[in-house]
């Protein structure tokens, strides 16, 4: 039992950015980003955490035509990529497939996981209709901003920002874990609730989604940041399609 404790204790004092490979990670979430960027030209809002699409569009001085000419030329240079790390580096392709799986099974297991938490656990029960409407405020090319977007600046910036700074401080990595994962989740599920299309305010939905920020931390430090972005995304999706 001694000689086992000192390894868990190890386990949490490696970076917050997670035992993944951050590199790989962004690799395979592109695909993603990309659809988003280029799919977003077809609908009449962005994400709300999308810092990209509005810089781009300012670049192009808002003409479709060179926005979409400049994403051509990065997925240009994104098939360069894979294609030289495949034969260089021997990245594997088929590494994703595994990826994806499992994100699929994260995705369809977590709502009803945490509607078990809240009615349990909580006491709080979440209505039909309180799914139904993030549903139909995320169609399918939101959901793919979602997932990118929302892990980029809640997870990976927030989250792992949030640790290594109160690790800085001199708090033990344990509990700068658990503070940033409660923080950057709690803001998660409260930037649902602000700007302009933003929804009205509700405690269990607020709550419905602290947990679910919550459970995309764990998947982002324990797995890989790919496993949240796709986890998040296809969530996104499950719902839509049965909240259409």
């Amino acid at each position: 039992m001694s000689r086992s404790e000192p390894k868990r204790e190890a386990s949490f004092e490696r970076s917050p950015l997670g035992r993944g490979d951050l590199a790989a990670s962004l690799l395979y979430i592109f695909p993603l980003f990309l659809f988003y960027q280029v799919g977003v030209t077809f609908t009449s809002t962005v994400n709300g955490a999308d810092f990209v699409t509005r810089a781009v569009y300012s670049l192009a001085a808002g003409d479709r035509e060179t926005y979409l000419a400049i994403h051509l030329a990065i997925a240009v240079c994104f098939l360069g990529l894979v294609l030289f790390l495949r034969h260089r580096r021997g990245l594997k392709l088929g590494d994703a497939l595994p990826m994806l799986l499992e994100s699929a099974i994260y995705a369809l297991t977590l709502g009803s996981l945490i509607i078990v938490i809240m009615d349990k656990a909580l006491g709080l029960s979440l209505w039909t209709e309180d799914l139904a409407i993030g549903a139909k405020m995320e169609p399918f090319v939101a959901s793919m901003g979602a997932g990118v977007y929302e892990e980029l600046v809640f997870r990976l910036g927030l989250f792992a920002g949030l640790a290594m700074v109160v690790r800085a401080l001199g708090v033990r990595m344990v509990l700068a874990l658990l503070f940033a994962a409660i923080v950057s989740s709690a803001m998660f599920s409260y930037a649902h609730h602000i700007g302009p299309m933003g929804e009205p305010f509700a405690t269990r939905v607020f709550v419905y989604r602290a947990l679910a920020g919550l459970a995309f931390t764990a998947i982002f430090y324990f797995r890989l940041l790919a496993h949240a972005v796709y986890a998040h995304f296809l969530y996104d999706v499950y719902v839509l399609v049965i909240y259409p």
